[in-house]
């Protein structure tokens, strides 16, 4: 716990860490005023992409934590920076929310529904058959298939809903394409957190809900690791991966000054 309270740079992804649904957790204001007090860098680096960076702080307010908008960053940034470097000016065909929609568009990514250059696939609640169809059609015929993030599985309030990866897995099915998704625990992503915080791995640590996504993406870019256990992984779940992190918590409650969990 002093190694994790020691470092300079915290990157927390949201669902299942910060809140479920529009449920703020226990411990995460606490957790907030520490980062704060302590002139910690901080970001909330999540896979969802329904939702801009100034809709999450507005949704945080919402819940009583007052966060600046500059402390959050996207999958739907990251997919919009990845396409916009690897081909400026293409268009894409897209499956998702605003967040998605806008990112795109403010990187010079012009939406086309004809013969776009790229098939993105986000989060939506507006998914469809019609949408599967058109989104086959287009890889079929040469549009390249992205994803916005592998999250198979998504926290709400309500309990465990389909993501991305599940909304993503009919079009890879019928069209036999792999996407290639940009979210955690694409070392892009992370890459961009660690310069936005301006700090180097060795100075920060990943803390997430999720083994296969946030973890991963912590080791393999060289970040200190705390698993939280109020999101996707449980005590159960976690050892069936091959790796671990270093730290296991009940959740930001134990932060400051708590315990990990002893199994």
């Amino acid at each position: 716990m002093e190694q994790l309270l020691s470092k300079k740079g915290f990157i927390c992804d949201m669902d299942g860490v910060i809140y479920h649904g529009n449920r703020l957790l226990p411990g995460v204001k606490e957790f907030v005023d520490f980062l704060y007090r302590e002139n910690k860098k901080f970001l909330f680096l999540t896979n969802g992409s329904g939702r801009s960076p100034r809709e999450l702080q507005q949704k945080l307010a919402r819940m009583g934590l007052e966060v600046d908008e500059s402390h959050f960053y996207t999958s739907a940034l990251a997919t919009a920076r990845f396409l916009s470097t690897q081909s400026p000016g293409c268009t894409a065909y897209v499956i998702g929310e605003p967040g998605l929609y806008n990112a795109l568009y403010d990187a010079g990514i012009t939406l086309n529904d004809v013969d776009p250059d790229y098939v993105v696939v986000g989060e939506t609640v507006n998914y469809n058959y019609d949408a599967i169809c058109r989104a086959v059609h287009h890889v079929f015929r040469g549009a390249r298939l992205i994803g916005t993030n592998t999250d198979l599985t998504a926290p709400l309030e309500e309990g465990i809903v389909p993501a991305c990866r599940a909304l993503i897995s009919p079009i890879e099915k019928t069209t036999g394409v792999s996407a290639y998704y940009i979210g955690k625990p694409n070392p892009l992503m992370m890459r961009t957190g660690l310069r936005m915080l301006g700090v180097h791995s060795d100075e920060a640590v990943m803390i997430g809900d999720r083994m296969d996504t946030d973890i991963i993406a912590g080791i393999e870019s060289g970040l200190d690791t705390v698993l939280v256990l109020t999101g996707v992984t449980n005590k159960d779940n976690y050892r069936l991966y091959p790796y671990r992190p270093r730290l296991i918590l009940n959740g930001l409650c134990d932060i400051p000054g708590g315990k990990p969990v002893s199994f």
